[in-house]
């Protein structure tokens, strides 16, 4: 049966460094129309965020073909989980609501599902099927975050990495923060830092006027990447978010940075991969956080929200069944859809005929046409009456058997009738 299976790689049971190689084998774009391009996938979406990469196929061999591209990228069986049907569609409902995120309840995870689902839409890799569930995931998101408040407190990767700070100094009061990238992410940092008593915000990006109007906005200073070096030395901490596929300190830029200073530098590398080389971190008075870090404010989080994501796991519950069901009447609706053409192909066939032989004998105006299509057309509505509320009643029963029986008896989905089974 063709349905939906997913590869899960997640801060769960992988670092950072081990997703970072999980997409060495090309952009997004690229392992998208690479994986809708084989034989076996009907529908995919592909999605990468900081600290998780998934995929969702819709595919008759199910998770095979995902293990096949597992294998393919060398990723370990340490790090990655496969999901079958059910098991796909109640990750992405939670996923959606934030339950699986490293920040339990985040917002920020809304944003990036929706963003995914609409590239894959854009590119064309995404239908009926994998659209159905992603619909249902956003909604779900939305509605949640009206009805519980699983979403106060930290909301994101960004203000995570603030609180962070916070308690490595206890608090950020005087403190000068330099905030490296001025995209999603860095605005995240950027609006967190605003409501604390810091002494500034300098904020860098290589376009500059994306910078200027950041800093603007949250009465910060815009600073240019290539001068980011010159702000180091009075920072006391740097929090790196930027897209760049290198990296942007290295630890000779650190090195060259504390040289003489006695108080600590913190740097927060919140981005994927790596903005900050790992050796500095080794450096004295340096201390290098990054997202694996991230963790301990999440069991924080996750004992403060714990009480609102049982209210979500029920409501979960309830989107799922409903999800499900939607599926079924999806299924029973494409059946018949597909019944009813197969019947009013023969009813026109047949009508053609009847045509041809009265023609024959002698001529036929177009009322005696128009009596002839009109009877066809009433038998052929007649006899799928029946049969249409049948199977619209097996879709809310749930009855799977029946609608398999009509699939195969009339052959709808163009396989043939195995008598041996």
């Amino acid at each position: 049966m063709t349905e939906i299976s997913s590869m899960i790689i997640s801060h769960k049971k992988a670092k950072i460094e081990e997703m970072e190689c999980m997409w060495h084998g090309g952009d997004l774009e690229s392992l998208l129309q690479y994986l809708y391009s084989k034989e076996s996938v009907y529908e995919c979406v592909i999605m990468k965020t900081c600290n998780r990469a998934e995929i969702y196929v819709l595919s008759p061999r199910g998770s095979s073909v995902l293990f096949n591209f597992a294998k393919e990228k060398g990723v370990s069986s340490n790090i990655v989980e496969f999901y079958g049907h059910d098991e796909s569609l109640i990750h992405l409902l939670r996923l959606s609501c934030g339950l699986e995120s490293m920040i339990v309840g985040e917002d920020q995870i809304l944003g990036q599902i929706k963003e995914m689902y609409a590239f894959a839409k854009e590119k064309g890799t995404s239908g009926k099927i994998l659209d159905l569930a992603f619909k249902k995931a956003i909604q779900l998101g939305k509605r949640v975050r009206t009805e519980t408040r699983i979403n106060e407190g930290s909301v994101s990767i960004g203000s995570a990495a603030v609180e962070l700070a916070e308690d490595i100094f206890g608090n950020l009061k005087g403190k000068s923060v330099l905030v490296i990238g001025a995209g999603e992410m860095g605005i995240l940092v950027a609006k967190a830092l605003a409501e604390r008593d810091i002494e500034g915000i300098y904020i860098a990006n290589r376009t500059y006027k994306t910078a200027e109007e950041l800093a603007f906005e949250l009465g910060g200073h815009a600073v240019r990447l290539d001068d980011v070096d010159a702000y180091l030395k009075d920072a006391d901490v740097v929090i790196s978010a930027t897209g760049a596929p290198h990296l942007i300190l290295t630890k000779a830029d650190i090195e060259k940075a504390v040289e003489g200073r006695e108080s600590k530098l913190l740097l927060v590398d919140i981005a994927n991969p790596r903005d900050i080389e790992e050796a500095a971190g080794e450096l004295e008075n340096v201390e290098l956080c990054n997202i694996d870090n991230l963790r301990v404010i999440s069991e924080k989080t996750l004992k403060m929200r714990k009480e609102e994501a049982r209210k979500v796991e029920a409501i979960i519950e309830e989107e799922f069944q409903n999800l499900k069901l939607q599926y079924k009447r999806s299924r029973a609706d494409d059946l018949i859809s597909k019944l009813y053409k197969q019947v009013y192909d023969v009813r026109l066939q047949e009508r053609e005929k009847a045509v041809n032989r009265l023609r024959a004998y002698h001529s036929i105006g177009e009322i005696e046409i128009e009596v002839l299509d009109d009877l066809t057309h009433s038998i052929a509505n007649k006899i799928l009456a029946e049969p249409t509320k049948l199977l619209r009643q097996a879709a809310e029963l749930e009855n799977e058997e029946l609608l398999d029986a009509v699939s195969r008896v009339f052959k709808l989905d163009g396989k043939p009738l195995n008598t041996e089974e």
